[in-house]
């Protein structure tokens, strides 16, 4: 909203002052009146590395966010670079976001900016620009350039935004990004701005164009041109219960489990000891709550794909009780505690906004437990990657079978198909 100046002899001076103020944050004269009241600017990193030009942070103050829980253990923190560009904090409070800018943000030939929306326990910083930082890129060998260079390449003007919380609410998240957009469309003068947003980030990009929020969220701007989704849960998963002994024992620390995701249980025995980790419930308990984000892309898909009948515990895991070693009350409960996927489809994406979804088809991902009750790309399934139900406007859908789910976001083959949309 505009900045309006108090009639006085300082008017001349204060218009002086922002617009000095503008152009120290690289806003630009104009930009300085259309950043919203709540959007604070708190620091700028002009030689960020990982091939982008520049990474900033911003804080949205208004009264829709709150700070979110982290595991104790420090699974969910922030680490690496992202650790400074929080400005030292591992444990960032959700209403803040990093925005990077990629090479040729200012110059590229494309007339609508784009901007990448990471997943789950991800960044930006592996997610589009170095698949390979910490490994897990979905290959033997991972590349060190990924989409964001891709498409600056091409002539796209790329942002990517950061969000604070590995697992976060994803109506918080969305809120950040119509944040991200206020900031590029006052960057560059532009009406609109491109989504693509990868895996748990579809989720909350989609719940942003949709206006689908908390009471005290904001409405959608009308300010996103395309969105495209990769591996996007837009039907939403159930991995986590129908693979419930396997989450089990790669998360609950009594049993040695370090990984950064949700437990379907409550109660696990491990070495003869039956423990509770509210913290790591898919459900918060005990006044816990560490992956809000995971629960809201849960839908169930046991009619369509059944359940892993060979897991320890299947039936209580899934439908809810007390098996032989833990304890849960099933997907149903979670579903009901606060799933997005049902009000997304009803709210439905406007048909201004012209949607394309991306799916892989290759379930096989090294070093991770692979989704093979029924096509998929390894985590989410084929139909609910391309499930297009509450779209208005399907500009395009494809199946990449020889990609898997982490694949979607740097391979060749997926990155010259975003660009055709995005075209």
């Amino acid at each position: 909203m505009p900045v309006r100046l108090p009639a006085s002899p300082c008017r001349a001076l204060c218009a002086a002052l922002l617009t000095l103020a503008a152009l120290t944050l690289g806003l630009g004269p104009a930009a300085a009146t259309a950043l919203p009241s709540y959007l604070r600017p708190e620091a700028d990193f002009a030689a960020p590395g990982n091939g982008w030009a520049r990474v900033e942070r911003f804080l949205d103050t208004s009264a829709g966010f709150h700070a979110e829980e982290y595991p104790d253990d420090g699974r969910g923190d922030q680490d690496g670079a992202r650790v400074g560009y929080f400005g030292g904090e591992r444990r960032p409070y959700s209403g803040r976001f990093l925005l990077y800018s990629a090479p040729g943000w200012d110059t590229g030939r494309a007339s609508t900016p784009v901007l990448l929306v990471h997943g789950a326990n991800d960044n930006a910083d592996r997610a589009w620009a170095d698949p390979g930082e910490s490994g897990g890129c979905g290959a033997a060998s991972c590349p060190h350039t990924g989409l964001a260079q891709y498409l600056a390449a091409a002539g796209h003007r790329v942002f990517a935004i950061g969000f604070a919380h590995k697992q976060g609410d994803n109506l918080m998240q969305a809120q950040t990004i119509g944040d991200a957009v206020a900031v590029i469309r006052a960057r560059l003068g532009v009406p609109q701005v491109d989504l693509v947003a990868w895996s748990k980030g579809e989720v909350a990009a989609r719940a942003y164009v949709s206006s689908v929020r908390s009471s005290r969220g904001r409405p959608y701007a009308g300010d996103v041109r395309r969105l495209v989704t990769l591996g996007g849960p837009n039907g939403g998963l159930d991995y986590v219960y129908a693979h419930g002994w396997s989450f089990d024992l790669a998360t609950w620390p009594a049993c040695g489990g370090t990984a950064n995701a949700p437990s379907p249980h409550l109660f696990m025995t491990c070495y003869g000891s039956y423990t509770a980790q509210p913290c790591l419930g898919v459900l918060p308990a005990g006044g816990h709550d560490c992956f809000p984000g995971q629960r809201q892309l849960l839908a169930r898909w046991d009619a369509d794909y059944g359940v892993d009948t060979g897991a320890q515990d299947w039936w209580t895991t899934y439908y809810g009780g007390r098996g032989y070693y833990t304890s849960g009350q099933g997907i149903q409960a979670a579903i009901e505690a606060g799933s997005l996927v049902g009000p997304l489809q009803r709210a439905g994406v406007p048909s201004a906004v012209r949607t394309y979804l991306l799916a892989g088809g290759s379930a096989d991902i090294p070093g991770v437990l692979d989704e093979n009750r029924g096509p998929s790309d390894g985590i989410v399934f084929t139909a609910s990657a391309l499930d297009t139900t509450g779209i208005a406007t399907v500009g395009g859908t494809r199946l990449l079978t020889g990609l898997n789910h982490l694949e979607l976001a740097w391979s060749p083959d997926a990155c010259a198909q975003i660009d055709s949309w995005l075209s």
